[in-house]
């Protein structure tokens, strides 16, 4: 047998159970935009959720109770996370693509004016302006816990993360209260479309990074990190930064000289 410092993952079902409920998840989109109930689509977000207990459980077993994740697995996350963070970028790139290409030059069907005629934009120095002090302040608190943890100061590293997590769900709320007040839908041409689009899977991502950074909080009172074994919250404090900058750009661009 040779001894080698990879990790051979064992088979798992969940790669499958996974694709299972994404499909059943797109299908019950599709039938819900189309009148038809919800059933399918709340069995594929079931489905997807036990998935990823599931799997994210393996995994801590694999990384803190076996040993697995040794520093050459560790190096291969740490470049997969920096190449779904670098996919993540062009995912947005795509949409503030589609945002500067009617902006800058409008067209007659839009009134050659940016904001298009009719729409009132959001005022950028309300809601908006709060939100981006919110997120400022998260990623001053998601440092505040890295450095807490590597320094092994567990209660600031708690405390920290908990207030990132609450400042997280905070600007959630803030931005759902942004939507039901917006005076313009996504209907209201391409200025709605762009809007919605982009801000609407940027509030998915703050979601999704609250999430990630909630497990890493149950992780710590766990004790499954150490000062030097701690990669899935810096995975988690590389996303959530990522989200911070992306919701700058969305502010300047978007919000702000959109709007002028």
């Amino acid at each position: 047998m040779v001894r080698q410092p990879f990790h051979l993952v064992e088979f798992s079902p969940w790669p499958i159970t996974g694709s299972l409920g994404a499909f059943s998840l797109t299908i019950g989109l599709t039938a819900w935009f189309h009148g038809h109930g919800v059933t399918c689509m709340l069995l594929g977000l079931i489905i997807i959720g036990l998935t990823m207990v599931q799997w994210w459980r393996d995994v801590i077993r694999e990384g803190v109770f076996l040993g697995h994740h040794t520093s050459y697995v560790t190096k291969g996350l740490r470049w997969g996370m920096i190449l779904f963070i670098a996919s993540e970028v062009l995912f947005f790139f795509a949409f503030f693509w589609a945002f500067f290409h009617s902006s800058l030059a409008p067209t007659p069907e839009l009134g050659c004016s940016w904001p298009p005629t009719g729409v009132t934009p959001i005022n950028p120095f309300s809601v908006p302006l709060l939100n981006t002090a919110v997120l400022l302040a998260s990623g001053v608190t998601v440092t505040w816990a890295h450095h807490s943890l590597m320094e092994g100061s567990r209660p600031q590293t708690i405390q920290a993360l908990a207030m990132t997590v609450l400042l997280g769900g905070y600007f959630t709320l803030l931005q759902l209260e942004e939507y039901i007040e917006a005076p313009f839908t996504i209907a209201d041409s391409v200025y709605g479309s762009t809007f919605f689009v982009a801000t609407g899977f940027h509030g998915l991502h703050v979601i999704i990074g609250s999430t990630f950074l909630l497990v890493c909080l149950v992780r710590v009172t766990l004790h499954h990190f150490s000062t030097t074994h701690h990669f899935g919250f810096e995975a988690a404090a590389w996303y959530w930064h990522f989200v911070d900058v992306v919701w700058i750009f969305l502010y300047l661009c978007i919000y702000w000289w959109g709007s002028l």
